[in-house]
């Protein structure tokens, strides 16, 4: 199943995508105002005899999406995670290894931005560029998770655009500046739930911008797999229900261009993964 969370004449909620409408599980199971919520109280196994009896009436045309995960405890993110975007950032001139262990930042909620709304360029900077992943949403709270065991702890996947302010990036080596200025992580525009992906299934994925693909590659192309991201991160923290796993971006950014390449407003810009969906959204510049 589809999971979305929404707005809808202005109050906030979360439900199900049935064909061109969406069943409203926020308004129909109170005790469980937030998909997040849903997904701590351990409900999910229990998704299709919670929305049996709920009328998808409410017109996909008719709301505001939000963000997956409006509010997740963690959004961890995956460093150069794909073979071409490691040697492409390499031939650009940064000096970089292949590290032996997944290396991962943190990006904020507050820099999230749903499908459908703009990812905003900041006035202090000129480079913003795309980065379309896949992105994992947990469902069980776990730590130390076994890499074997890694699937069953994953409530459903999504798309991530995690746009990036490449000369705020590379103020440090720590990357983390340049990757959470506000409404710039596009998170959308909803989740299929794990039982519908094969967790050794590769999807493809592809990045456009005005219709130009900048970005194509499939999952299978991973430095480190989801479940080796999640052992890894599940030995700092104890992943909760809510947390997102961003996995990394493909060969094809905008930065490594000759002539570089980067969004500007009026752009769109798409990301596009088999089995999920499209992540759609405008380029704005943002206003003091």
């Amino acid at each position: 199943m589809k999971l979305l969370s929404f707005k809808y004449q202005g109050v906030a909620s979360w439900g199900v995508v049935i064909g061109e409408h969406i069943a409203d599980l926020g308004r129909a199971h109170p005790q469980y105002p937030t998909l997040q919520s849903y997904l701590a109280a351990g409900r999910l196994p229990q998704l299709s005899q919670d929305v049996a009896w709920v009328k998808a009436d409410i017109a996909l045309a008719a709301i505001e999406y939000l963000p997956v995960i409006a509010q997740p405890e963690k959004i961890i993110c995956a460093i150069r995670n794909y073979h071409d975007h490691h040697k492409e950032v390499v031939a650009a001139g940064l000096d970089r290894e292949l590290s032996s262990h997944p290396p991962i930042f943190l990006r904020t909620w507050r820099s999230q931005v749903a499908h459908g709304q703009p990812i905003l360029r900041p006035d202090c900077s000129d480079s913003l560029d795309w980065e379309g992943e896949l992105a994992v949403v947990i469902g069980r709270s776990g730590r130390n998770i076994p890499e074997a065991q890694a699937h069953e702890y994953v409530a459903g996947y999504s798309i991530y655009n995690d746009a990036s302010i490449r000369e705020w990036q590379f103020h440090a080596k720590a990357i983390a500046a340049g990757k959470n200025f506000e409404s710039t992580g596009a998170f959308g525009p909803w989740m299929v739930t794990a039982d519908e992906i094969d967790p050794a299934r590769p999807l493809e994925l592809s990045t456009r911008l005005n219709g130009e693909r900048m970005q194509s590659t499939n999952t299978g192309n991973m430095i480190f797999s989801v479940a080796q991201q999640m052992a890894y991160a599940s030995t700092i923290f104890t992943l909760v229900p809510g947390d997102v796993i961003v996995t990394g971006t493909p060969g094809g950014v905008g930065w490594s261009r000759k002539p570089p390449r980067f969004m500007v407003p009026g752009d769109v810009v798409e990301v596009e993964i088999e089995g999920i969906g499209v992540l759609s959204n405008p380029v704005a510049q943002a206003k003091q």
